[in-house]
């Protein structure tokens, strides 16, 4: 039989452990008399590339092996770089497909026919998509098109449909709980309200999970706290602490009555607009109400920088495999997933869908702004829900 031949791109925010399912595929691909293609740059280089055109096909296309990927996971962030682009909802043309015609809705054109046409002329047999809710979402649309998809779910945020894990997850709270103790000296210290700002658009996991290892109050999007009770909640924390401070993680998407969530910038490719600090939005009401001094801090991009830690390298590599797996069983339109504590594959979640949430009954104590630690037995550690 010809070799088949393996597409793998990673799409949206970047990683750590990326690169090790990048390897994992590799290495489990050519085992099996396959050939990987890498596609630069996400969405972007199934939309951008020019296959007669030397230049643009090295841009965007990067024939993988064991000696190009052998030492890649030791390194975070993903080899073959990424873009937010969506094929589906383009606001302008790249230079390549500016002379064709293409289906537009409002201000946006969807160059679909395009991605299919190259996938064709690449002799991608199978794609295998690693990104968050918005990638897979053009993932999910290229399966409904026939193209054979793959899918492995990564967001630090830990809010894709189906899986109970992500790619990344285990990384970011790693990182946030170090950042927090050692910022933990400066603002006991200084005798103040700590405040830690955590990516978390629409879900709470990443806050969440940080407090529960870390012990700290959380804010998160799925819950609309009472400003007085959590002020108050604070205020009498920093003052039973011997060294008089108080510590609260709080995700970009929380929210209280009477805040409207700021929003600045463009929106990118999927009509996400950056966020204003929640930080210093509630820095600035506890100083209005009580004179207490905070400080704020940004945890959101370094939680995404670095090497993987050994969860994430472990399912990373997991997924990679599966994927494999799956592509040499003749399945399409799958994703590595976590469920029931499990390595499982599931149907790539309907865009629909929309991001999975933090289940607020089980998960979080809406009396204290705390994370539920009772009634653990028998639950999967990554399961939302009894």
């Amino acid at each position: 039989m010809p070799p088949r031949r393996i597409g793998i791109l990673t799409g949206g925010g970047d990683v750590p452990g990326l690169n090790s399912v990048i390897k994992s595929v590799v290495y489990r691909a050519t085992d099996n008399n396959c050939e990987v293609i890498g596609i630069r740059r996400g969405w972007e280089g199934l939309t951008h590339l020019v296959l007669d055109d030397a230049e643009s096909r090295e841009k965007y296309v990067w024939v993988l092996n064991r000696e190009n990927t052998r030492t890649i996971d030791r390194f975070g962030g993903t080899v073959l770089h990424s873009t937010r682009t969506n094929p589906s909802k383009m606001k302008e043309l790249p230079e390549a497909l500016k002379s064709g015609t293409f289906p537009k809705t409002d201000d946006s054109y969807d160059v679909s026919s395009a991605v299919l046409k190259n996938l064709d002329a690449l002799g991608i047999d199978t794609l295998i998509a690693i990104g968050g809710d918005d990638t897979l979402s053009y993932a999910a649309r290229l399966h409904q098109f026939g193209v054979s998809v793959i899918a492995i779910p990564k967001t630090m945020d830990n809010d894709v449909q189906h899986t109970e894990y992500c790619i990344g997850f285990s990384t970011a709270i790693t990182r946030a709980t170090a950042a927090i103790g050692r910022q933990r000296t400066t603002v006991g210290s200084h005798e103040r309200i700590g405040i830690f700002r955590i990516f978390g658009r629409d879900a709470g996991f990443t806050a969440l999970y940080t407090a529960y290892v870390t012990s700290i109050r959380c804010c998160i999007p799925e819950y609309e706290v009472d400003l007085d009770k959590l002020i108050g909640l604070l205020l009498v924390e920093k003052l039973d602490t011997p060294s008089n401070y108080v510590l609260l993680v709080i995700s970009e998407g929380a929210r209280w009555a009477g805040y409207t969530v700021q929003e600045y910038g463009d929106p990118d490719a999927y009509g996400h607009r950056k966020k204003m600090s929640v930080g210093e939005a509630l820095a600035s009401e506890i100083g209005k109400r009580t004179k207490e001094d905070c400080i704020v801090s940004d945890l959101t991009y370094d939680l995404r920088s670095g090497e993987p830690d050994f969860v994430d390298k472990m399912i990373a590599t997991t997924f990679g495999n599966m994927a494999i797996e799956t592509v040499l069983g003749g399945r399409s339109g799958l994703m590595a997933a976590l469920v029931g504590g499990c390595y499982t594959m599931v149907p790539i979640p309907d865009p629909k869908l929309g991001p999975r949430h933090v289940d607020v009954a089980s998960m979080y104590n809406t009396d204290r702004y705390r994370p539920n630690y009772s009634h653990k037995y028998g639950i999967p550690i990554f399961l939302t829900r009894a």
